[in-house]
Parts: structure tokens; sequence; C-alpha cells
């Protein structure tokens, strides 16, 4: 990812010596690592308070309350873990950090989650059907309040960043279920095709 910017900023130096307008490049440069850093001052407090949240919440019980609404659907999700396993909390706080758009809060919380998972694997060597459906949760991103993404229109300046929030819910719903039949439906083929090859 690195070579990707490096060879993209060559690329615009270049093209503004070539066109002459090499002032206008660096210009440019100043004014955008300028933008960055106003971002990122301005994501410090909203994640500080989504964090701050999320901590009120494990500690009030709130998560644990999530995780028991839910076990209808995490017992059907993720058979293989049985229902007393901390892997079934770390699972719903995790897919609560992303509800609310705190993509960060999420990774240790998840990463926790794959290695309570991992100790109920079989197979050690390979990821299980429970880890895979995990992993396409997360990466579908389901968010009722893109937090982040707010935190970065507030940043630049944007009039109405709470516009984002309906679209927002509507692709990561589609891309959430998706995610979840997708991985049902690959589910049952790896294990028809692990069938045959045990036969064979």
């Amino acid at each position: 990812m690195n070579w990707i910017f490096y060879i993209l900023i060559l690329i615009s130096v270049v093209a503004g010596v070539v066109n002459g307008r090499l002032e206008a490049v660096v210009n440019s440069i100043l004014s955008g690592a300028e933008l960055s850093v106003k971002v990122a001052f301005s994501l410090i407090g909203i994640m500080a308070f989504w964090l701050g949240m999320m901590k009120i919440a494990e500690k009030s019980g709130l998560i644990a309350f999530i995780s028991r609404l839910i076990k209808p659907i995490t017992k059907l999700l993720f058979s293989e873990i049985p229902e007393d396993s901390p892997a079934m909390g770390d699972i719903a706080m995790s897919l609560s950090a992303n509800a609310f758009g705190l993509s960060n809060a999420a990774t240790p919380i998840g990463i926790k989650a794959m290695e309570e998972m991992q100790e109920h694997n079989i197979d050690k060597k390979s990821a299980s059907n429970a880890m895979c459906m995990f992993l396409a949760m997360n990466t579908a991103g389901f968010q009722l309040i893109p937090a982040t993404v707010i935190a970065v229109l507030v940043g630049i300046g944007y009039k109405n960043p709470a516009v984002i929030i309906a679209p927002t819910l509507l692709v990561t719903s589609i891309a959430f279920v998706s995610a979840i039949i997708l991985a049902k439906i690959f589910e049952k083929f790896w294990a028809k095709q692990k069938a045959e090859k045990e036969n064979s």
C-alpha cells in the first residue's frame, strides 16, 4: 500500500512539472496534510466518547444483555460454539462495536473472539465454520451509526454529517445479510467437498 501511495505522489509531481503546475501540486500536498491533521484531531473526541460508551455498556451489563438478547441468532449462526462459551459474549461485543461504527474498538474484541473460537476448533490448522462466519459478518460491517465516518465529515467541515446514516444503514444491512447467506452456502459446499474427499 505504501508503494501505491508513493507511485501516485511521484506521478503527481512529474505531471505537475510537465504541465508547469508544480506549485499547485505542492500547495495541494501541504493543504491535504493540514486537513488530515484536522480530521485526525476531530476523530479523537468522537472515538473517545464512543469507546467510553462501550466501556460503560460492558461494565453495566448492557453487553451481556445484548448477548442474551441475540443468543437465538448467535446460536443458529455459530452452532459449533457452546452456549456458555466466552466467545459468544465477545462476538456480541464485537458486533455491537461495529454497529456503532467503532471498527478500532471492535478489532481487539474480534481477535479475542477468534482466540476463543479457536479453542473449540477441531482442525487447528484451518478456520472453523464459526470463525469464517464471524469474519464474514465483521467484514460486511453492519452499522447503525457510522461514528467514524460522521467524525471525518465533521472534521472536513461538512454541514450535515448525519445524512450519511440512512444510506450507510441500507448498504451495510444488505452486505451483512449477503455475507451470512454466502457463508452458510459455502459452509454446506465445503462440507460436501470434504465428505466426498473422505469417501474417495
